[in-house]
């Protein structure tokens, strides 16, 4: 079964509820429409960053995500490390890797004030993932860190020790999926010397006998046997939900998070979304202060809970508070990534967690801890790198909410789950706002090289009453000169940096709300104007990207759109023309799959050009597009799409010129 089908292969949650679950008693009841009484708790929207241990059995190989699943896939690499470091799958399988993680070296007073000193408000544990393991004294799953491994209540500890130190605590459910995601363990190699060997998912209570394990069932851990690709029976289904019940009834969690589309499990999930609400409300004399969150949430049920995008972001601002998750590295702890140093850096975590905040959300940060309780060395660094900016900037971040628009500058993420690839840095036209009180902050996502910033949001149009009357750098003791008027704010920043990564103007005045950027925050950098020649280029990072795939890629030293396989993605640029005017336009594009062909439209004209193949994805041509006539001045919209969606092969897109004539 392939990863999509295993991601959908659950229940799907109804309407409403079919079956009254043991829910605790208050007003919400297990029903989407129910559930549309939430309202996200200000600590939430207050705290704007968190920091998650991602850790369990899985972590002790130190191979990264998906050890337990993958294990049992003849010829992948994990399969072929399990195999040459602990022997083949039928002989020492997932449960023995369990009993292999011990948290020798955990420290959790210790990492939990590292994370505290590098900006977290809240701390996330993991409770379970995919492999079924439960990190808790479970009443439901005897398969447990307090039974096997550690001997210890992981989620206990955690909880106890975030709350002494002052921050709220959540917890993350992964084991609905847990039912199909372990089909793999109840199978055996296909071919070679023990081919036809059932893997140890196949064992029963009964072959525990005189084992390590004896007196456990291994089908509790890797399921009951079934047929690849059959949905959850009810057994499963019951005990997935007493098993989250047990967990929000022990630990109190100010957050849960489920990695599931929507809810999980259909009724089952709802139940516990009423509960967990009803009873967060009980713990809180009648206040409402969890937070539950969930993917793939359309528009219309947003207002349930906090949406999550896992390794991805908003594109916009979202008009309800939301979450991005990600990690730094592998969820699960990759011992490569530490050795090669190919972890996320302090510098792109800071501008990640600006951007998501000006668009009213919270970045939840996984730093994979090693099978031993410990973090290596990069992971510390990187958050005693981000303390150093919060000690200078946090001001900006935390009890902040979203100004007019999110930002102006050059660069637009794409929105959605799964996309933080071909991230291109980001520049000094970049700039995000937060404000609180009575201020503003600019937050500026790179240092210009003539030191001075203008910020075009502000300026002081016809109708405007803002007025700005106070400029400080933060982290800078001295004055900045600084100039309000039509074009903008235009501020001279001093000859050294105050410190590293983003800066941050709070801004001071009257009527700070009432500026009126001329666009929105989704495509406030993607208006272009005329060079000095009367000649425009079209760059990749100034596009506004439509479609689920095309996307911004940086392949050289000039970004380019790419990832254009679906032949509906479509791409666009907003012109400011000063007059009417001629052009002749002319496209760098590449082709690498085979021959395609466009269409540009602008001004009621179209264009059709063909790019035959090209020798790589980096072989770019320029293709001759012909000639239009803007016939009037003003903004015009300027369309790149796909002539025939049947013929189309994909295409990178470097930049169009526009050349007067």
């Amino acid at each position: 079964m392939s990863v999509a089908a295993l991601w959908t292969a659950q229940a799907q949650a109804p309407s409403t509820s079919t079956v009254q679950r043991d829910i605790a008693s208050g007003p919400f009841a297990p029903s989407w429409e129910s559930l549309k009484q939430y309202k996200c708790p200000e600590w939430f929207r207050d705290a704007k960053f968190g920091i998650w241990a991602h850790w369990s059995p899985q972590c002790v190989p130190e191979q990264g995500d998906w050890y337990a699943r993958n294990m049992y896939i003849q010829g992948s690499d994990q399969y072929n490390y399990h195999v040459a470091h602990y022997g083949h799958p039928s002989k020492f399988g997932y449960k023995d890797i369990c009993n292999l993680w011990k948290a020798e070296h955990w420290d959790p007073d210790r990492l939990i004030r590292l994370y505290k000193r590098a900006g977290a408000k809240y701390f996330v544990a993991l409770a379970n993932h995919h492999c079924n393991f439960d990190c808790w004294n479970s009443k439901y799953q005897p398969w447990n860190s307090v039974n096997i491994g550690p001997h210890k209540d992981i989620v206990g500890i955690w909880a106890k020790t975030a709350r002494k130190y002052g921050l709220r605590f959540g917890v993350t459910v992964h084991s609905a999926r847990s039912w199909n995601w372990f089909e793999v363990a109840h199978g055996s190699d296909k071919d070679g010397p023990l081919a036809g060997a059932p893997y140890d998912g196949n064992l029963t209570k009964a072959d525990g006998k005189g084992q390590w394990w004896e007196g456990y069932d291994p089908q509790d851990l890797y399921n009951r046997p079934h047929a690849p690709g059959t949905p959850p029976d009810q057994a499963y289904i019951d005990t997935w939900f007493h098993r989250v019940k047990d967990l929000v009834d022990s630990y109190h969690p100010d957050l849960l998070y489920f990695d599931d589309a929507q809810l999980p499990l259909g009724e089952a999930g709802l139940n516990i979304a009423a509960h967990y609400y009803n009873a967060n409300r009980q713990w809180h004399n009648g206040s409402l202060e969890a937070v539950l969150t969930a993917k793939d949430m359309p528009p219309d049920l947003r207002s349930t809970l906090v949406y999550d995008i896992e390794r991805g972001r908003s594109d916009k601002m979202e008009a309800y508070p939301w979450q991005t998750d990600t990690c730094i590295g592998d969820w699960h702890y990759r011992r490569s990534l530490y050795t090669n140093h190919q972890y996320k850096t302090a510098d792109q975590v800071i501008k990640m967690l600006a951007d998501i905040v000006s668009k009213n959300g919270n970045l939840l940060l996984n730093i994979p801890v090693r099978g031993d309780g410990s973090i290596d060395d990069d992971e510390i660094h990187l958050l005693e790198e981000m303390a150093r900016w919060m000690d200078v900037n946090s001001e900006a971040i935390f009890g902040t909410r979203p100004w007019i628009v999110y930002g102006e500058g050059p660069y637009r993420i794409r929105g959605g789950a799964f996309n933080e690839g071909g991230v291109r840095p980001y520049t000094s036209q970049d700039i995000r706002f937060t404000t609180k009180g009575g201020a503003l902050y600019a937050i500026l996502l790179g240092w210009p090289a003539d030191g001075k910033v203008v910020i075009r949001s502000l300026a002081r149009l016809p109708g405007t009453t803002g007025k700005v009357t106070g400029v400080r750098l933060l982290g800078y003791k001295g004055a900045v000169s600084w100039l309000h008027d039509e074009k903008g704010l235009t501020v001279v920043l001093p000859a050294a940096k105050p410190c590293d990564h983003a800066y941050v103007l709070k801004l001071t005045g009257s009527h700070l709300r009432d500026f009126k950027p001329a666009l929105s925050a989704a495509n406030a950098a993607s208006i272009v104007v005329p060079n000095a020649t009367g000649n425009l280029v079209l760059g990749a990072d100034q596009a506004d990207l439509h479609g689920a795939q095309v996307q911004i890629e940086q392949r050289g030293a000039e970004p380019n759109v790419g990832y254009w396989d679906d032949p509906h993605d479509w791409v666009s640029w907003s012109i400011r023309f000063p007059a009417s005017a001629a052009y002749t336009l002319t496209a760098q594009c590449a082709a690498a799959n085979g021959s395609t062909t466009f269409v540009v439209e602008v001004d009621g004209q179209t264009l059709t050009a063909t790019v035959p193949q090209t020798k790589s994805w980096d072989d770019y041509l320029s293709i001759p597009l012909g000639t239009v006539t803007i016939r009037s001045s003003g903004t015009h919209v300027l369309k790149v799409r796909p002539q025939d969606p049947a013929a189309w092969k994909p295409m990178n897109l470097r930049n169009i010129l526009m050349e007067r004539k």
